[in-house]
């Protein structure tokens, strides 16, 4: 009865946070994003305090030195990234017709192929009149938005609550966790804290980690395209960086564009690839052997296909917010899927199973025994 009734408690509980979540949903960003940036901060704040300085002393430089990231960021890698990805675009309509140029003599030659059936021009005028209509739709849509002065007032809200919220749970993340740990039924505490502890973990491999792996491999490849003298090595090498988190990913796409850029930019000297080969090379050393041992140790525990899929539902589910959530709750739903696998290995039904399976091989055996002999 006393199972019953707790499972019952658990399942109202669960039911009403669904709820909440899915009501509360147009408020609940800067809320979780002050959380993610709190949860980031926290372990700095703490090794603050063991150097003496006070709670709110070590939240007050840990929150400074956010804060300060941030505007760098949009201040200087913004614009830059923004004509970058412009001269792209612009430079779109040449690359095509360079590539078809290359390409329709040997089409030609190999396979008979007709240069008129690729309609180089037509194709040209589709990526052209796409991409004006996109920026006339964006232009279009921040018109729209700045004018409607409820649309701009919630978000100038929603940008200045992110910081608010964050020094607030940075200073008070402690007593937080102290009090949800004190609200746990003293039966399942130690579960939980197992489960948070491993969590925890993950997380931490994931969010501080990879994520700072993920930087860094930005940044090598971003210098090192510019030092060969690559067109658009700062959008290349971000590119690449962002999608490392998928093993190789990022070393496969960077290759890729960077070697297709090379080909573009400088046609006639092809051993530029032996240098784009070169910065790649040299950045997946620095990770294997530096990056990825001092700042994750031990992977999140998710397999590649797993890491892409849960993108893809993420995107598929919440949109934007969901990319970014994706790898975090799925980091944190396989520790729970493991506890629920280790805790099926170890239960009656697993047990009954294998005991069957014990019980017929005697039998099986003793059948083949007895056909066997004469």
């Amino acid at each position: 009865m006393i199972w019953s009734s707790s499972r019952w408690f658990w399942l109202a509980i669960g039911l009403l946070s669904v709820v909440l979540l899915y009501v509360l949903a147009p408020i609940l960003m800067p809320f979780l994003a002050g959380a993610l940036l709190a949860y980031l901060g926290d372990p700095l704040v703490d090794r603050l305090e063991s150097w003496k300085l006070s709670r709110t002393a070590s939240v007050t430089v840990v929150f400074l030195t956010i804060c300060l990231s941030l505007v760098l960021f949009f201040l200087f890698l913004v614009p830059i990234l923004e004509t970058q990805t412009q001269r792209l675009f612009d430079k779109i309509p040449q690359y095509l017709e360079w590539g078809v140029n290359v390409l329709a003599p040997y089409l030609q030659e190999r396979f008979g192929v007709d240069p008129s059936v690729l309609e180089v021009e037509r194709i040209k005028g589709v990526i052209t009149s796409h991409w004006k209509e996109t920026g006339g739709f964006i232009r279009n849509a921040v018109q729209t938005i700045s004018h409607s002065g409820f649309v701009v007032l919630g978000w100038v809200a929603n940008l200045a609550l992110i910081p608010i919220i964050t020094f607030y749970l940075l200073r008070d993340w402690d007593h937080l966790v102290r009090y949800i740990d004190d609200l746990l039924p003293r039966s399942m505490e130690p579960l939980v804290e197992r489960l948070a502890r491993e969590s925890d973990e993950v997380l931490g491999a994931f969010l501080r980690g990879q994520l700072s792996v993920m930087l860094a491999l930005s940044v090598i490849y971003a210098i090192g395209l510019s030092l060969i003298g690559l067109e658009f090595a700062l959008l290349i090498g971000l590119i690449a960086g962002l999608v490392s988190f998928v093993p190789y990913l990022g070393l496969i796409v960077g290759v890729s564009i960077a070697g297709i850029a090379v080909l573009f930019q400088m046609p006639h000297d092809i051993f530029m690839l032996f240098w784009v080969f070169a910065v790649f090379g040299v950045a997946q050393v620095i990770e294997g052997t530096l990056l990825t041992p001092l700042l994750v140790g031990e992977r999140i525990g998710l397999h590649p296909v797993a890491v892409i899929f849960a993108v893809l539902a993420g995107g598929q589910l919440f949109g934007f917010m969901g990319i970014l959530l994706a790898l975090p709750v799925a980091a944190v739903l396989a520790v729970i899927l493991r506890h629920v696998h280790d805790t099926y290995k170890q239960s009656q039904i697993y047990g009954i199973e294998e005991s069957l399976l014990d019980d017929n091989l005697p039998v099986a055996d003793s059948v083949t025994d007895g056909e066997k002999t004469p």
